[in-house]
């Protein structure tokens, strides 16, 4: 018998109503239309925005159970929502949304043991008293690895990032930092982890939380003195998530405590997953010890997406937000945005609120004036070539003889020079530092860095030409 879109729903529906009160069935559930089939891709009718958002906050669990029984394993549910157009046609409109297949990340429940500061002895034998935490996860269940679509950018690490999902803390990928540019997507990448730990392994206690709250939490802790606390805590923890952790530099005592908690983990086979916008080669200011542990696992570097990953990051979006727009124009945003996700997902968002609140069709010109905004402010970025240009002009050398292996004084400072302006105007590590300017390695650049703030200090000619440079290159 061939399936319909209506004996589908029907079978959705005898399960559902097995599964939920008769009041919540009535209202939630008896308003619902099926209205078409393709593939494996339900298509239902609700009658408003609230209703679909209810439906996704309280029921998204039972519906994929209901559907994935029906469809199997790769079934997807959609909406329609029948609205009432506000552009003076009486005629109302539809709007198409897909369902997210994701519930909001429950609070975790921890047995903690509690510490009796009674200085009676007490029989050793006697099992002491547990306390029940809850614990937020701090995780963003929107952040999946359902939209976080796969290039050459971003292979090696998401594969990683599945792979500790699939097994965390029995990978060799332990701890597992992603580092990457502002707007890679390291974040939502470190959130998807999570997010898919606690679906596979609900009872494991995952945290996310960023190094500059972890860093203030600890500074809480010693002001209250309960410092010992504040380690217990965190060592109770199976997935520990830290995001931005570079924010660590320079603060010793905070460090020193992340040693300790990190060792604990580590040893007891628990995952800590670390985000940073540096490689650990360029971190200044940590710990040689902790950098260390950093390099134990897998460091996964984030490029800036390919076109093909763009065009499908921006037909996400408008599939996300039931909106439809011309390939031609998805196309040409594609190809003008190449900077990172969140300038592509701002670019899309501005095009849609434009056409939305002003009224306006979608067109290319439309398009180019929204684009236009992003890419003057891209390219106030500058390029390590461009770098090079400036100052081999500046010491009328060209940039062959710069990247060359000559000792030569001039050369080699202007040499020094090009690297410390691309370290200050780039987000380049310093290893890809060196490679573009002669081939050289990371430690190269840093020591040039070093040389050049210390010249700055003691030489007022070399002061002038950094000054001079520096002037050129903020024009």
């Amino acid at each position: 018998m061939t399936k319909t879109a209506q004996s589908v729903w029907e079978n959705c529906l005898l399960f559902i109503k097995d599964n939920i009160q008769d009041q919540a069935y009535k209202t939630w559930f008896e308003p619902i239309r099926a209205v078409e089939l393709t593939d494996n891709a339900l298509y239902i009718q609700v009658p408003s925005k609230f209703f679909y958002e209810w439906l996704e906050e309280h029921y998204v669990k039972l519906l994929k159970v209901a559907l994935t029984k029906e469809l199997g394993t790769g079934a997807k549910l959609l909406y329609k929502i029948k609205m009432e157009n506000t552009y003076g046609n009486k005629q109302p409109f539809t709007e198409q949304l897909p369902s997210a297949h994701r519930s909001p990340v429950k609070p975790q429940e921890v047995d903690v043991p509690l510490h009796n500061k009674n200085p009676e002895l007490k029989n050793p034998f006697i099992i002491p008293g547990i306390r029940n935490l809850k614990i937020e996860s701090q995780l963003n269940a929107n952040y999946s690895f359902d939209n976080f679509f796969e290039g050459d950018s971003n292979r090696l690490a998401r594969s990683a990032g599945m792979a500790v999902a699939n097994k965390p803390g029995g990978t060799s990928f332990n701890p597992l930092l992603i580092f990457g540019g502002v707007g890679l997507g390291k974040t939502h990448l470190a959130h998807a982890i999570g997010v898919e730990i606690k679906d596979k392994y609900p009872n494991k206690t995952v945290l996310y939380i960023s190094a500059e709250i972890f860093t203030q939490q600890y500074i809480d802790s010693v002001k209250r003195n309960t410092r010992n606390d504040f380690i217990h805590f965190y060592q109770l923890i199976d997935v520990l998530i830290i995001d931005d952790v570079q924010f660590l530099s320079g603060k010793t005592g905070t460090q020193d405590v992340f040693f300790h908690i990190f060792n604990h983990l580590h040893q007891n086979g628990k995952q800590v997953i670390l985000t940073s916008d540096k490689a650990p080669v360029d971190m200044q200011d940590i710990e040689q010890r902790l950098l260390s542990r950093f390099k134990w696992g897998l460091s996964a570097e984030l490029h800036q997406p390919d076109y093909e990953t763009r065009v499908s990051i921006l037909n996400n979006i408008l599939f996300r937000d039931g909106v439809e727009i011309p390939d031609d124009i998805v196309e040409y945003v594609a190809k003008n945005i190449k900077s990172n996700v969140r300038e592509l997902e701002g670019a899309i968002i501005s095009l849609i609120a434009q056409s939305s609140f002003n009224h306006r069709e979608v067109t290319i010109d439309l398009a180019k004036q929204v684009v236009e905004k992003f890419v003057k402010n891209i390219k106030r970025e500058i390029s390590i070539d461009y770098i090079q240009k400036v100052v081999s002009d500046y010491f009328q050398l060209d940039v062959d003889t710069l990247q060359s292996k000559t000792r030569k004084r001039h050369v080699v400072q202007a040499r020094q020079l090009a690297m410390f302006f691309a370290k200050k105007y780039t987000k380049s590590s310093l290893a890809n530092i060196g490679s573009q300017i002669g081939s050289r390695d990371h430690a190269t650049v840093l020591h040039a860095c070093k040389t050049v703030d210390n010249l700055v200090s003691t030489d007022k000619q070399f002061k002038k030409f950094v000054e001079d440079i520096n002037k050129k290159l903020s024009v």
